[in-house]
């Protein structure tokens, strides 16, 4: 990301100390629980003023934001289909449910790395996001 982090007044912000950058990366992933708008916003905010947080939060955002995106479809579609057939609405928010599970298990498991200092790379991941 080109633009340097403001504060609210428009000064620059100081670049993230070491224990900061890895926090900030941590919670990238960790933010994958709530799928991909805790990672969208440290890339946007936080990522300009630290290498490792901007490494990370593009690879959580990337891997978050398509099961995000199916996981909203999913739901809506759940909503959709309890007035006409409450069964298949049923199939669908368990279908989301398990995207949801999906995005927890590997979320954490990348967040753990991350708190080790040592960069995760989740195996499915397309990578749209430069």
């Amino acid at each position: 990301m080109s633009h340097p982090a403001t504060q609210t007044d428009g000064a620059p912000q100081p670049p993230l100390t070491p224990s900061e950058d890895k926090q900030w990366a941590f919670l990238s992933h960790c933010g994958g629980i709530l799928g991909c708008v805790p990672s969208y916003f440290i890339r946007k905010y936080v990522a300009p003023r630290g290498r490792f947080t901007a490494q990370e939060s593009l690879e959580a955002l990337n891997f978050t934001l398509p099961p995000t995106l199916l996981a909203a479809a999913l739901n809506v579609l759940a909503l959709v289909f309890v007035f006409f057939n409450p069964q298949i609405a049923t199939i669908f928010s368990m279908l989301a449910l398990l995207v949801w599970i999906f995005l927890t298990v590997f979320s954490v498991i990348g967040a753990v790395q991350v708190n080790k200092g040592q960069p995760f790379r989740y195996a499915l991941n397309l990578r749209w996001l430069k």
